[in-house]
């Protein structure tokens, strides 16, 4: 059995589930928030281009876990769940994953006035698709770190099948963080395939699990951006790269997050395919401001997008 839901597009026809409310943002384009930020390619997420559909497992408590399907129904989204999972905890969830409630209108002001990426501001682009809790950002974070998008996604997907709660229907979700803590490195080398990792993936989950640190905490801090990264900086396995790409998923974008992808695709399309500085890539997009993270992610995966541009 399952119940279903839907999140309306408009302002006045809210979906209440338990008290709830989810409404789209004003423009929302469904397979940018899917496909705008790799995650979607990575268990335990799965997307079906052809149906339209996002499916998402994730842990609901100690060794259980449950699977929602997201899919788009003219002006709204029509979200499926198991029967048994609370229905406040899946519309969080769904507004989590996709960042329903982010406020972006800044940026899209400032992208709506820019010829390269007014498209982002059209199709209201920028909703970096990101998991249920900080702790699998984090981990799935440091798999992108200097390997292959394969790599990264053999990882992930390793990860998931070995440690993640089953649900119902077969799927597993990502592990939690006593799962984790509960291997040795040995387990992440030999098992994960995770190479010089292994130690970070095993210490944060410990970390994690004792409470020492707290990533959920960062979702919600006040503190200024520079003094978030350096917190997220102590982290051992998170580098300029892995920090500036959690804020991002944190809704901050100050940090370019530069990676040899990004750096490789700005050369393609504005040095001729000739490589540059970090200095001046930074140079490109400091109009930005705060925003100059997401404008650089726009700008370098607007041909993803352009057939419906």
């Amino acid at each position: 059995m399952q119940f279903v839901f839907f999140v309306f597009g408009n302002t006045i026809a809210y979906v209440n589930v338990k008290n709830h409310y989810l409404k789209l943002p004003p423009v929302f384009d469904f397979e940018n928030a899917v496909c705008g930020h790799g995650w979607y390619d990575l268990p335990p997420f799965s997307f079906d281009a052809d149906g339209r559909k996002l499916r998402y497992t994730f842990s609901i408590a100690e060794k259980r876990a449950a699977t929602i399907t997201i899919q788009p129904s003219k002006d709204r989204l029509k979200v499926a769940a198991p029967e048994e999972l609370r229905r406040d905890v899946a519309a969080s969830t769904v507004s989590r994953i996709l960042r329903l409630d982010e406020g972006l209108d800044e940026f899209y002001a400032l992208a709506g006035g820019d010829p390269g990426l007014a498209w982002a501001a059209g199709r209201g682009a920028g909703r970096l698709l990101r998991s249920a809790t900080v702790f699998e950002d984090l981990i799935k974070t440091i798999c992108t770190t200097n390997c292959s998008w394969s790599l990264t996604r053999k990882m992930v997907a390793n990860l998931t099948e070995s440690l993640g709660a089953e649900c119902s229907a077969g799927n597993r979700a990502f592990p939690t963080a006593e799962a984790m803590a509960a291997e040795s490195p040995d387990f992440y080398r030999n098992e994960i395939r995770a190479g010089y990792r292994s130690d970070y993936l095993a210490e944060v989950a410990e970390g994690v699990a004792s409470g020492r640190i707290e990533p959920e905490s960062w979702l919600a801090s006040d503190l200024p951006t520079p003094e978030l990264k350096r917190e997220l900086l102590k982290v051992k396995g998170i580098g300029t790269y892995a920090a500036e790409h959690l804020l991002k998923l944190l809704g901050r974008y100050d940090g370019l997050a530069l990676d040899s992808w990004l750096r490789a695709r700005y050369a393609a399309k504005h040095n001729r395919n000739r490589p540059t500085t970090d200095k001046k890539i930074a140079s490109h997009y400091k109009k930005y401001g705060k925003w100059q993270g997401l404008a650089l992610w726009c700008d370098m995966t607007a041909d993803w997008f352009s057939e419906k541009s």
